[in-house]
């Protein structure tokens, strides 16, 4: 996934980052020296600063349904592979389907606002009178309906295969949803594959070999998701997001010394160099408390005080 390395801050709306990667500005020229259907190359900028556009607002969308719900993004950066919003929204299927939905959403509103400004501009008579204007508003209408069919293939980790290992969360459970996504995006890995050969293609190619190293990185995690899965839970924990008790055994391991211990016997002190850790991870959601937050009160006794 691409980070904030080699990447400029581009601005910050509503507590979000959006960092541009440098390559980006390398596709941005290929992009206009590609459309070449316009009487001179600023057409063809404006074309790619549209789809930079909704791309932009396809992020926010994940973004902002994710907080809806609870969850934390606070982060976005735009690469020439298109954009990705961090999300990390609660452990739930449904709020995971909504932070997802969410993006795909954006380009559904999109189509019929679209629509309306080529059918005004047709009305208009554009095409005879202002040929470039009317073919920006014309390709920016087709790539985003294309845009929102891409996201919506049911492949991991696209729009539509996280969609449908959400979906498949709610009757599967958590590793197995996961297992599937993953396995169903190896095989549209292989159909990719195909296509670029065929066609050729550069970028094709590169979407490929993004999409084949994480599906093998969720394929991972769904192994390690269900190991967790089968270890004992410690009795008086739970996590205060998840719900979800903490596995019992030497999991957790200290930042400073790289030795593994059971954060839950020590009181989060590392039992191997003494390190105190005021905050103690949820193995299952990934989210971290206080130890103190994490324990749960007898039947019939009063709540813990902090």
């Amino acid at each position: 996934m691409p980070t904030t390395k080699g990447s400029f801050k581009f601005f910050t709306l509503a507590g979000i980052e959006v960092y541009i990667h440098w390559a980006w500005f390398l596709a941005f020229i290929f992009f206009i020296s590609q459309a070449d259907h316009y009487s001179n190359y600023g057409w063809s900028a404006l074309q790619v600063l549209a789809l930079f556009l909704m791309v932009l607002t396809h992020e926010f969308g994940h973004a902002l349904a994710c907080r809806s719900v609870g969850g934390r993004a606070n982060l976005i950066v735009l690469w020439p592979l298109g954009g990705v919003a961090y999300v990390d929204p609660p452990q739930r299927p449904g709020a995971q389907l909504w932070s997802i939905a969410a993006g795909p959403l954006v380009n559904v509103a999109l189509v019929p606002v679209l629509f309306a400004l080529l059918f005004w501009g047709r009305q208009m008579g554009l095409a005879a009178n202002h040929p470039d204007a009317f073919l920006l508003l014309k390709n920016v209408y087709i790539i985003n309906f294309v845009l929102l069919v891409f996201n919506l293939i049911p492949v991991y980790p696209l729009d539509g295969g996280q969609i449908l290992r959400s979906l498949l969360w709610f009757p599967f459970g958590r590793a197995n949803s996961l297992l599937v996504a993953s396995v169903i995006g190896f095989i549209g890995v292989a159909g990719l594959v195909l296509i670029a050969i065929f066609d050729r293609s550069f970028w094709i190619g590169i979407m490929a070999v993004f999409i084949l190293v994480n599906c093998w990185g969720g394929l991972m995690q769904a192994r390690a998701l269900a190991r967790i899965a089968k270890i004992p839970r410690r009795e008086g924990f739970a996590c205060p997001s998840c719900k979800a008790a903490p596995p019992l055994g030497a999991l957790w391991r200290c930042g400073h010394c790289g030795q593994a211990f059971d954060t839950f016997m020590t009181g989060g002190v590392c039992p191997h160099c003494g390190s105190q850790f005021n905050l103690t991870q949820c193995l299952d959601c990934g989210t971290r408390f206080p130890i103190e937050e994490w324990k749960v009160p007898p039947p019939g006794g009063d709540a813990p005080r902090h």
